[in-house]
């Protein structure tokens, strides 16, 4: 037991059906106190099945779940004491202010009396939703609804927070301000459970990350380790002032390329030999006197990854709405 104690969160067998479907087919995984751990999947691949098992909203069919060395089943009540957790959904209520959510959160939790308020304040002063406290839930923003419901499931201090798709529906600028509260939230030294199926996101803000595909894990490791995984072609990046009619005729006639992409400003060359194709693009751009702005190289990245161990197109990360319960 003191081997799981050092674990925020162990499965052994995890597994759950739904009128004969298996959503979950028997999954082993381990968190690690103070990471950002990436459940990554298509719509459907089972993320929100196991989250709802492990914050103990659904019972499995056969499996065990530990929250730093506590079993789910048999310490429900310590288990939901130490945890916090971010539905896709929220689940305040639209007719109570920001703060008084916040407050009657802190209630729920039997937070004293006399400090509910102060704790309300400083997450919405943290979260920068302060001069927001007094307006409704239900007229809040989307992002500002997910922000205050991110605060929510921290009015008690838990070690842990579960994160369901917390970008989801979210513009561009909103979602790279909820990334940044989640990375302050890791610094701060809580353990964070993201399910996703933006794989960008994942890249991003996770240490080590597994990818679920129809109820299993077909592999788990850290993102760079993920990625070195991948026999992808390097990538060539050109950026340029213009491109010339007939460039891209020219450039897609040269040896060892891949895959060629153009726009107005910038050529792609995914390749196997950078060197002989750098020499090559080079030549062309030149003769055609293109002007070179920066040259840049990329090696494989989280999603090409994703696609060579999955074999899945990548629209499918956003069809096939997942089986809940």
């Amino acid at each position: 037991m003191s081997k799981i104690n050092k674990l925020a969160v162990q499965t052994a067998g995890l597994a759950k059906s739904y009128n004969g479907f298996w959503a979950l087919k028997g999954i082993d995984f381990s968190v690690q106190k103070g990471e950002i751990f990436g459940f990554l999947g298509p719509n459907g691949a089972g993320k929100t099945t196991t989250l709802r098992i492990i914050t103990g909203l659904s019972r499995s069919n056969r499996g065990d779940v530990f929250i730093f060395g506590h079993n789910i089943q048999k310490d429900e009540i310590w288990v939901k004491q130490h945890i916090g957790a971010v539905p896709e959904v929220s689940n305040l209520y639209p007719e109570l202010s920001s703060l008084n959510n916040l407050i009657f959160i802190a209630q729920l939790y039997g937070i004293a009396k006399k400090s509910r308020r102060e704790r309300a304040e400083d997450l919405l002063r943290e979260f920068g939703l302060y001069d927001k406290r007094n307006v409704l839930f239900s007229q809040l923003s989307k992002g500002m609804k997910r922000s205050l419901t991110i605060a929510a499931s921290l009015v008690h201090k838990p070690e842990i927070v579960f994160l369901d798709e917390p970008t989801i529906g979210l513009d561009v600028a909103s979602s790279r301000h909820l990334r940044a509260l989640i990375q302050q939230l890791h610094r701060s030294g809580v353990t964070i459970f993201l399910t996703t199926h933006n794989i960008g996101e994942a890249e991003a803000l996770c240490q080590r990350v597994a990818i679920l595909v129809k109820g299993e894990i077909i592999s788990m490791d850290t993102v760079e380790a993920l990625k070195r995984m991948t026999p992808a072609p390097q990538r060539l990046i050109f950026t340029v002032d213009g491109i010339k009619q007939g460039l891209k005729q020219q450039l897609s006639r040269m040896e060892r390329v891949k895959s060629l992409e153009l726009t107005n400003s910038s050529i792609e060359v995914q390749c196997d030999d950078v060197d002989l194709v750098l020499e090559a693009v080079l030549k062309i751009l030149r003769k055609e006197k293109v002007r070179i702005r920066a040259i840049n190289t990329a090696s494989a990245s989280l999603e090409d990854t994703f696609v060579h161990l999955t074999g899945l197109d990548l629209e499918l990360m956003k069809i096939d709405k997942e089986l809940k319960p």
